[in-house]
């Protein structure tokens, strides 16, 4: 009897599906023939096909983007990869080098987590290493480290050539101030002299009012507007009505007076001066008299940062700054208006530790600067927020119509009415008539206030960049601000922050444009 047959299983390894993914900084470059994204994707080409032995195997699907930085997550591309990983269609990731993925080392990580969550392995061709071996993972982090540590060196070199040009008076870049505009070739600024007539007309209106809020009101009165511009792209941005900020930042800013600050250090510049020295620094006794004499920075010495912007949404009441002392030891907390006047049973919210919502307001603001994803969600709450603001002022506006016309048609009445009694009943007519007068006032001057605020909002011109470039400062500045200046950029990023005690719901609204004025003061 013949023996049995024996049958071998051959064993196929399964194909490694290999994606390359190319970037390159700029556009520059892209419509040759053979570029950037080219030579990398051939040098990624070469070494899967090196790996031919291990049943490599390069995808079809192209992931290239060209024109986008590697500081950001943000490109078409790089989605679409995360997309198909996640949807298990790669085995492995190829780059030319490492930075093509990111320039950052937390996103740089963030990505490698997501890969190795997902059983993807990362090589980089021109490095030599892959992560599905311990030794060529931390290869990779050892290079991140000293990448990082580079970037780092040569960010303080800016910032140091920054400092040395400021103290020899050169403009640095950024957006220039009112009544400056840059030259095309860039490195200098000179006077704008349109603006710079309106510049030492706010510095007399100044000296005039003695008053920063009754200047901003008396522009914004003739159809003032802060300084226009056009972004490197080409787009236009109008002037906004004028703020309390803004006219604190114009009076206050010695490049005016012809001089270049550096800190609290001022150095003549090469610029010419606007404003005439003497009036500039009468002006600064001005504003350091009024401060000393009850001003904002006085009053609030125990730095309550949410003042003026924090509301209780139990009750739809401010909620102010309190404090108190005991055994030496300083409190402080905001209470609800309406719990103070009517007693703590009538709101749900009474009162909150200051630290505690103020710290939780900063940190927030951290925690979205620290993420694309989040900056740009924000950006979107934001808009918004700002047509719900539109829609309201809108319906109120149609109301205070509504209640116009029907008063003025009771001061009609009552003219008529007067005409036709004498005695006793005429002086009823009268006072009634003249009750209907000052309603029509109020309403009329509560009417002129809507179209103010709807202009404000109209001129809320600002992009997504914009935003992100200002939250992505907030965490670097915040620290070494004085308290002051703290208050001050929490004032321009926030309209109010709604919170409920009852349910401890918080919610910020967002004062768009406010981060278009801290993105120029970062560029300044």
């Amino acid at each position: 009897m013949a023996p049995a047959r024996r049958s071998t299983a051959v064993q196929v390894q399964p194909a490694v599906r290999a994606a390359i993914y190319c970037r390159k900084s700029t556009s520059q470059g892209l419509d040759q023939d053979f570029n950037s994204l080219d030579a990398q994707r051939e040098s990624a080409e070469s070494y899967i096909a090196s790996q031919r032995h291990e049943n490599w195997v390069a995808v079809s699907q192209r992931y290239d983007d060209g024109g986008f930085s590697g500081d950001t997550t943000e490109r078409p591309a790089l989605k679409q990869l995360l997309a198909d990983v996640e949807a298990g269609l790669i085995d492995c990731i190829v780059v030319y080098k490492y930075d093509r993925l990111s320039r950052s080392m937390l996103d740089f990580l963030q990505l490698l987590d997501f890969f190795k969550r997902h059983g993807v392995s990362f090589v980089s061709v021109s490095q030599r290493f892959d992560t599905s071996s311990p030794v060529g993972e931390m290869t990779l982090n050892i290079l991140l480290s000293f990448a990082q540590f580079e970037r780092q060196i040569i960010a303080e070199r800016t910032r140091d050539k920054m400092r040395a040009a400021r103290r020899r008076g050169r403009w640095t870049g950024g957006r220039p101030p009112l009544g400056y505009d840059t030259v095309p070739e860039g490195g200098r600024i000179i006077v704008n002299r349109d603006e710079a007539q309106q510049v030492c007309a706010i510095f007399d209106l100044y000296v005039e009012l003695g008053s920063t809020m009754k200047v901003v009101e008396e522009l914004n009165r003739r159809g003032s507007r802060q300084k226009s511009w056009t972004t490197k792209t080409g787009k236009h941005r109008q002037g906004q009505p004028w703020t309390k900020n803004a006219i604190h930042r114009l009076l206050t800013d010695p490049i005016v007076a012809g001089m270049m600050k550096l800190g609290d250090e001022t150095f003549p510049g090469e610029h010419d001066g606007i404003v005439p020295k003497k009036l500039f620094e009468q002006v600064q006794r001005l504003l350091a008299d009024n401060s000393h004499d009850g001003g904002s920075a006085h009053r609030n010495r125990h730095g309550f940062l949410l003042r003026g912007l924090l509301r209780c949404s139990a009750c739809s009441a401010a909620m102010t700054p309190d404090w108190t002392r005991r055994k030496g030891r300083l409190y402080r907390y905001y209470r609800c208006g309406q719990a103070a006047r009517r007693g703590t049973t009538t709101c749900p919210t009474k009162t909150v530790q200051a630290n505690a919502i103020e710290n939780f307001v900063v940190n927030e603001i951290k925690r979205i600067g620290s993420g694309p994803d989040l900056q740009r969600e924000t950006f979107e709450q934001a808009l918004a927020q700002l047509k719900a603001q539109r829609r309201g002022l809108r319906a109120e506006l149609k109301r205070l119509d509504r209640d116009l016309k029907k008063v003025r048609g009771d001061v009609q009445r009552l003219v008529g009415a007067l005409t036709r009694t004498t005695g006793t009943a005429a002086e009823a007519v009268r006072i009634e008539l003249e009750k209907a007068q000052e309603r029509v006032g109020t309403l009329e001057a509560r009417r002129q206030d809507v179209q103010v605020e709807q202009s404000a909002l109209d001129a809320q011109q600002i992009d997504h960049e914009e935003v992100a470039r200002a939250l992505e400062a907030f965490d670097p500045i915040w620290d070494v601000l004085a308290t002051p200046e703290k208050e001050r950029v929490l004032q321009l990023l926030i309209d109010q922050v709604h919170y409920n005690g009852g349910s401890q719901e918080l919610e910020i609204i967002w004062r768009l444009g406010g981060f278009g004025e801290l993105a120029q003061e970062i560029g300044e």
